[in-house]
Formats: structure tokens, C-alpha cells, sequence
């Protein structure tokens, strides 16, 4: 489809060609967009993107597959962003053009895109080959893809290690093996898990590989911040990193907790005292524990809003008890300490991890002396018979 002037369309997505990387051309019906920009984004294997001199002036348009320069041969990508878009994204991500800028060659032909597909398919072979060939040199290191060149003459292997790892020999063999220029790329444990992608235990599409492109450090300090038990078994990935998601709502859980009373400022009362055992940070309310001369066991758990108790915490600071924590125009909310511990063991995961030997029923000490005298009882009497019967005789 074409525009009056004859220059192609540019619509916002290409159906089959969605990726994370996709960059959505919201200026793709605004006629002073249709200026032809010197830069064109290409897109490769939806992990990578370069941009490109279009010096031949090519008529290019959003999904077009294309031919570019690359060292050595070329390579074959797709057209992602043209137009006056291009100069926004390339001040974005703060790209400056080079002296020697890379162009591109012409449209994709029929044949350069069998050999692109031909390459493709040998992607997966070669990374279980290299993985083979790294483990037999004995290499501290994981090679987690491969990536094929357009027409076929380089691979790119992406590794993950933890520590400077010598390559040399590991290269040689890899040329030898497959026939391609080799080109080694240290990747971490986060854009391995973008590159490969999978199911997160939310059930849907791992964030880094649906639509994440740069990774923030997450720390154990946003876990404590949401009031997350440090379980490293549910805060991990499939990277074995903590998980990206705990920091979306970060912001949100440190706005709310700084309206929250401290922690540590008991709370007196003409019942008693009471001290912070948790909150719940979002809907504003606050749980506070009776201490004292009380038996653990009846201990008294009060559910109060965080408004309650920094006024009942401003009428302490000015010598003033009032009669109950909770006020009188909230709902009395006040429970057992017992109670309380039944739900956390309720919502323990090893509550269902039960032996067998405890569901069985246990046999009383009397039962068990029962059966004896019965069996002693009972051989008393074979004994008498037998007695009997030898008389007779």
C-alpha cells in the first residue's frame, strides 16, 4: 500500500512481526512524518537492533526485509522505525552517527532469504555442538545461544560466566567445526532468560522476554520494603536472580509505608500497653499486640487504621490514655493471639507435609494389657484341656 506521492505506508505494527523490541510509529498518519530521514532502524532476531544509512534512498516501510552492510559479508534484518521518528529514538538512546556509517544494501531477495532461513535453522545445532565442544575443553562457562549472520558467513555465541574465561582455543575449534567467523558476546543471567523466554509463575509470558529491554538491580531491600518473606525460593526467577516484578510496586509500597506510624512507639491505653506486630500496608491498617504480665496465649491482637493510631500516638506524647485503642466511630476489631497463630500455621506451605504415623490412631496402654490378660487367660484354659484329655486316656 503507498501514500499518494507514491512513498510506502507506514502503519504503526505488522502483523507476525510483533516483538518486544517493536517500537510503536505514532506519527505514521501525520503528513509532515512522511519526510524521508537519512537513518532507517533495522531489527535482527528481535534481541538486537542497529540503524543504518539509507543512501540509495530506498522506498522502506515498517516490516520490510532488508540486506545491510555487515563485517564481513551482510546481514538480514527487518525494517522497525523510519521517518522522523528515528532522529527521537536515536537521541533517546543517545546514538551518535559515525564518520563510516553502516548502510543498506537493497531489498531482501528470494534467495537471501532462503539462505536467511537456512541459516536460522541451524542455530539450535550449533549451540548444542559449541555447549559440547566448551565442556570438553573443560570451560567454566555456559553458552546460552547463537546467532546466526544473514548470509550465513558469522555466528555470534552468546556466553554467560561468572569469571574471566579464556576462549581462544574454544574459538579456533568452533571455526573449525562449523565453518563461520566466530564472534563471542558475554551476556548475564537476566537477557539469557529474555533470549530463551519462558512461563513465569504468574502464568503468563516472562516479563524480559515479552517486553522488557534494560534490567534494574533488584535488591532483598524491596522485599522488606512490601513486607515479602525472604524466601529465595519464591523471590527467584528462571534467571535465579530476584525476580524483575518486585520492583513495579516499589514506589507505591514506599509512598504508603511513609504514612504509617513507627514502628517501635508503643501504644498506652487504660487497658494496657500495646506494641507494633504488623501491617497492612496498603489498606492503611495497623495490628498491634498487648504486652505485659499476660500469658503469651491471651494476649489480645487490635486491628486499628493508621489515622487511629498516630492520634492516639500524639495523645500519649501529651500525657493523655485513652480508654481503648480503637475509637468510636471504627469497628471494634479485636482477637486472640491464639487465633492469630492458627492462620499463620494455616497458611504455612509444609501444613499439608503430615506423617503417616500421626494420622494413625494410637493404641491405649490399657488395650494393650487387655490383649495380654485375654492371651494368658486363654492359654490357662488349653492347658486345662489338655489335662483332661491325658485323664481320660
Amino acid at each position: 500500500m503507498t501514500q499518494e506521492n507514491g512513498s510506502p505506508a507506514r502503519c504503526p505494527s505488522v502483523a507476525g512481526n510483533s516483538g518486544k523490541l517493536d517500537t510503536y510509529d505514532y506519527f505514521y498518519d501525520v503528513p509532515e512524518s512522511l519526510d524521508d530521514h537519512p537513518y532507517v532502524e533495522v531489527q535482527f532476531k528481535n534481541t538486537r537492533k542497529e540503524f543504518f544509512l539509507n543512501n540509495l534512498r530506498l522506498p522502506l516501510a515498517k516490516g520490510d526485509m532488508v540486506a545491510v552492510e555487515a563485517s564481513p559479508g551482510h546481514d538480514i534484518g527487518r525494517v522497525s522505525l523510519t521517518g522522523r521518528l528515528v532522529d527521537l529514538q536515536m537521541r533517546k538512546l543517545g546514538v551518535t552517527p559515525p564518520e563510516q556509517p553502516k548502510t543498506i544494501y537493497r531489498l531482501a531477495r528470494p534467495l537471501d532469504l532462503q539462505k536467511y532461513e537456512e541459516s536460522k535453522a541451524k542455530e539450535h545445532e550449533t549451540m548444542i555442538g559449541s555447549r559440547q565442544i566448551a565442556k570438553r575443553l573443560g570451560l567454566d562457562m555456559k553458552i546460552g545461544d547463537v546467532e546466526y549472520q544473514g548470509d550465513g558467513q558469522k555466528a555470534i555465541f552468546y556466553y554467560i560466566a561468572d569469571h574471566r574465561v579464556d576462549f581462544r582455543q574454544l574459538i579456533r575449534e568452533l571455526a573449525e567445526a562449523f565453518h563461520v567467523r566466530v564472534e563471542m558476546r558475554q551476556i548475564g543471567a537476566r537477557q539469557e532468560a529474555g533470549r530463551i523466554g519462558g512461563i513465569g509463575p504468574c502464568g503468563r509470558q516472562l516479563c524480559c522476554s515479552g517486553w522488557m529491554t534494560s534490567f534494574h538491580s533488584v535488591s532483598t531491600n524491596v522485599a522488606r520494603l512490601q513486607d515479602i518473606a525472604i524466601n529465595p525460593q519464591k523471590l527467584a526467577g528462571q534467571c535465579a536472580k530476584l525476580k524483575c516484578c518486585l520492583n513495579y510496586e516499589r514506589d507505591t509500597y514506599a509512598e504508603a509505608q511513609s504514612s504509617l506510624p513507627p514502628r517501635d512507639v508503643r501504644l498506652e491505653c487504660q487497658r494496657g500497653v500495646y506494641a507494633f506486630l504488623k501491617a497492612d500496608t496498603l489498606a492503611g491498617k495497623v495490628s498491634y499486640i498487648s504486652t505485659g504480665d499476660t500469658p503469651s496465649k491471651q494476649r489480645e491482637v487490635v486491628t486499628i487504621s493508621k489515622e487511629r493510631a498516630l492520634e492516639v500516638i500524639d495523645q500519649n506524647r501529651a500525657g493523655v490514655q485513652p480508654v481503648s485503642l480503637v475509637s468510636d466511630t471504627e469497628e471494634e476489631q479485636v482477637s486472640p493471639l491464639s487465633r492469630v497463630s492458627d492462620i499463620l500455621s494455616e497458611e504455612s506451605v509444609s501444613r499439608f507435609d503430615k506423617s503417616r504415623e500421626a494420622s494413625r490412631p494410637k493404641r491405649s496402654r490399657n488395650g494393650r494389657n487387655r490383649r495380654r490378660s485375654q492371651g494368658g487367660s486363654s492359654g490357662r484354659s488349653k492347658g486345662a484341656r489338655q489335662q483332661r484329655r491325658d485323664s481320660r486316656k
